[in-house]
């Protein structure tokens, strides 16, 4: 825990720390193998992402390389019999993997493939993402539709299973399977249903929307709080005096958001609004430098602290609902997220990408796609699922049906039309309306050249 923190006042980053995070952030780079970092080998998904957005908004040939060398390399962590990703390979290299399968690793290397894809549209990347989605299904997926933690790495618990991943299917199956851990929890599914909700956005295939819908229903039935919090796992356990965890519902608000991307239904986006708004009232900090991990109890033997990767998740969700809803408490809880990324001695922590998207994101208008139309035309729909496949994972992208009302954010005011149209907005104009899917992605390329 940081006993003293040098808070700023301005939640965004320094000129000199942002100058110094991309520094770090291009010299910790593994030129030889791949990857952040010497030791552990795994596809550091904050990282990636990073050097994919600089690539596509700066034409940045180096951070390209960067991205395609490691989404490359990470494919030999893929379980070529069952899909899949192994945890991490050790030696410096990518050929020792620890055979153990963690929800976060494969669910964030799905959104990543499906990000990729959608940028360079390289088939061995949608194929990735595709293995991981069989896996989840074959093997973590519970007959109700929600998603247990993990899977073992060991058939016999303490003899590594080197020789039994190198086998075939059948003859894996004939040995028996790994331990399927089927614990259940909140953090873990919205962590599912955020990478199923983006590889369906890049493919528009339906059956990855179901699996991810199913999900977040069975996470609302049976993990729900009062109030748009979440529960870690079956019960609020008496001797778990920490219960509930800023994980379990700051996943659900993330996923809940992804999901509005994904299908521009209301619903998600005041689930959205809901869990963040919990977030607000039960774990944010008292001196307004970030959230905590556990509801504060106010017993000093219990103390909680803000934790990094979940203040960055907060930091990148809470700006996405404020965009999505023009709100400016979710605005606040985005800044006051930053304010702790951006404190002394959390600004300097590795990854240095994960400061850089929050900051790069917060102090940046996400790119505006609108499609005005009825949500049961299929012209319109055709526009939707075109605006849903333009490469950038900082999109606000809405669907204005005129049955419904204004939209969440109603701060562009669209014409009603007499055929379905899309909208590329900036903070100055918007463009002329667009009838043709396939003109968009053009259209948004050039809007954007001109900024």
């Amino acid at each position: 825990p940081d006993r003293k923190l040098e808070i700023p006042v301005d939640p965004l980053l320094t000129a000199a720390s942002r100058e110094r995070l991309t520094r770090n952030f291009f010299s910790g780079y593994d030129q030889e193998h791949g990857s952040w970092g010497k030791d552990q080998k795994f596809l550091d998904w904050d990282s990636v992402e990073y050097a994919m957005k600089i690539a596509h908004s700066k034409n940045d040939a180096r951070a390209e390389h960067m991205a395609h060398q490691t989404l490359t390399e990470q494919l030999h962590l893929l379980d070529r019999a069952w899909g899949g990703v192994y945890q991490y390979s050790t030696g410096g290299d990518w050929n020792s993997p620890h055979f153990e399968k963690i929800m976060q690793m494969q669910a964030e290397n799905l959104r990543i493939y499906a990000l990729a894809y959608a940028q360079w549209h390289d088939p061995q990347y949608l194929h990735a993402a595709q293995e991981i989605q069989h896996y989840l299904r074959t093997f973590l997926k519970s007959p109700e539709g929600a998603f247990y933690t993990s899977q073992d790495a060991d058939l016999v618990e303490g003899k590594n299973s080197a020789e039994y991943f190198a086998l075939s299917d059948v003859q894996r199956r004939k040995l028996g399977i790994p331990r399927v851990d089927k614990d259940i929890y909140a953090r873990e599914n919205g962590w599912a249903i955020n990478g199923l909700a983006t590889l369906y956005i890049v493919t528009g295939n339906h059956a990855t929307l179901v699996d991810a819908v199913r999900a977040a229903r069975w996470v609302l039935a049976n993990r729900a709080l009062a109030g748009g919090g979440f529960r870690h796992g079956s019960s609020g356990r008496s001797g778990d005096r920490s219960d509930p965890y800023l994980g379990d519902t700051i996943a659900m608000a993330r996923a809940f958001t992804a999901l509005y991307g994904a299908t521009a239904d209301r619903e998600w986006l005041t689930r959205a609004q809901e869990a963040m708004t919990f977030i607000g009232k039960n774990f944010r900090d008292a001196k307004g430098a970030g959230f905590l991990t556990a509801k504060a109890l106010g017993d000093r033997r219990f103390s909680t602290q803000p934790q990094r990767d979940e203040n960055v998740m907060v930091a990148r969700t809470a700006n996405m609902i404020f965009h999505y809803t023009g709100k400016s408490e979710y605005e606040q809880f985005a800044k006051d997220a930053m304010r702790y990324l951006a404190a002394k001695p959390v600004v300097d922590r590795l990854p240095a990408s994960s400061a850089l998207l929050a900051d790069t994101e917060i102090g940046s208008e996400p790119l505006h796609l609108t499609v005005v139309g009825r949500k049961d035309d299929p012209a319109a729909q055709t526009l939707f699922h075109a605006a849903q496949r333009y490469p950038s994972d900082y999109k606000r992208l809405e669907w204005w049906d005129v049955r419904e009302g204004h939209l969440p954010n109603p701060d562009v005011q669209y014409p009603e039309l007499k055929r379905a149209a899309a909208f590329i907005c900036t903070s100055h104009t918007c463009s002329p309306p667009i009838f043709d899917p396939d003109k968009l992605s053009g259209r948004v390329d050039k809007l954007l050249s001109l900024r």
